[in-house]
């Protein structure tokens, strides 16, 4: 058990202390598109961005909360533009933030932050649902990736940021197909990183935990370490100022995952198995 304690206390230390030595990248004057941005972390993230400066696109289907978030961000003196997209389509997702960039000038930051989650059902399997969950999750992220990446490896320059999740590290039951979304997200980000590494473009993948959001609304249990959408987008854009190359927070159920990676498969198995049948959106 004290080796057990041990172990627990350094996952703590060395997941609270990783930013140490890290300096911060100022994103003023710079030009970032942000997907998803009609609510939630997408719409803070854009606010957050704006307020240091940076140039801000937004995408997402919603027209009038577009609007309204480019609005809210002129009006507090920022710069911002927006175009309508269903980012589960190729064509209009390329539109869009080609769109943008003709309006604010070269991507310097690309946040793919669509997201979608909805429950994996077994008689029927849902298939639709699943589906779609992959077109927005994990293709939504690789089609913006495809708007901007030709362009930043011209300029030898460039951030791409997918926001993925915890819920990445784990198939649960009840939303696997939402889970594997997420890994697949991971898998692919990892892989861009290592393609990337000399061509001065950085990669990061965020992998939040539970935040405060019209899709985890929908839970019907109480979340562990809940945050506001606000305070998630100041972190991830702290932690995307340091070029962090993967980012899971908050901490706590950072450590709480990496436990569950290392527990044996029949208790692990035995805990999920009473979470069946619940929606766990991350």
């Amino acid at each position: 058990m004290a080796s057990i304690g041990f172990l627990c206390v350094l996952c703590v230390s060395v997941v609270k202390n990783s930013d140490q030595g890290e300096t911060a990248v100022s994103f003023a004057n710079q030009v970032a598109i942000v997907t998803g941005a009609s609510s939630g972390i997408g719409w803070e993230l854009a606010k957050t961005l704006a307020a240091q400066q940076c140039a801000v696109g937004v995408v997402a289907r919603r027209k009038d909360r577009l609007e309204a978030l480019v609005e809210e961000i002129q009006a507090a003196g920022g710069k911002a533009a927006c175009a309508v997209a269903d980012v589960s389509e190729h064509a209009q997702t390329l539109a869009a933030i080609h769109s943008l960039r003709d309006q604010l000038g070269p991507v310097d930051l690309l946040i793919a932050n669509s997201g979608v989650g909805m429950p994996t059902t077994l008689e029927p399997i849902n298939i639709d649902e699943i589906e779609m969950m992959f077109k927005v999750n994990t293709l939504g992220v690789v089609y913006a990736i495809e708007a901007v990446l030709p362009e930043m490896l011209q300029r030898g320059q460039g951030h791409l940021v997918a926001v993925s999740s915890m819920a990445a590290y784990l198939g649960m039951p009840g939303e696997s197909g939402y889970c594997a979304s997420k890994a697949a997200v991971n898998y692919y980000m990892d892989g861009l990183r290592i393609q990337l590494r000399r061509r001065g473009i950085h990669v990061t993948t965020v992998c939040p935990g539970f935040i405060e959001t019209p899709m985890t609304a929908a839970n019907t249990f109480k979340m562990p370490w809940l945050l506001k959408a606000d305070r998630a987008a100041a972190m991830i854009v702290k932690a995307l100022g340091r070029k962090k190359k993967v980012y899971n927070f908050p901490w706590q159920m950072s450590l709480l995952m990496k436990l569950a990676g290392w527990a044996p498969d029949w208790l692990l198995e035995r805990i999920l198995a009473g979470k069946a049948g619940k929606r766990l959106e991350m």
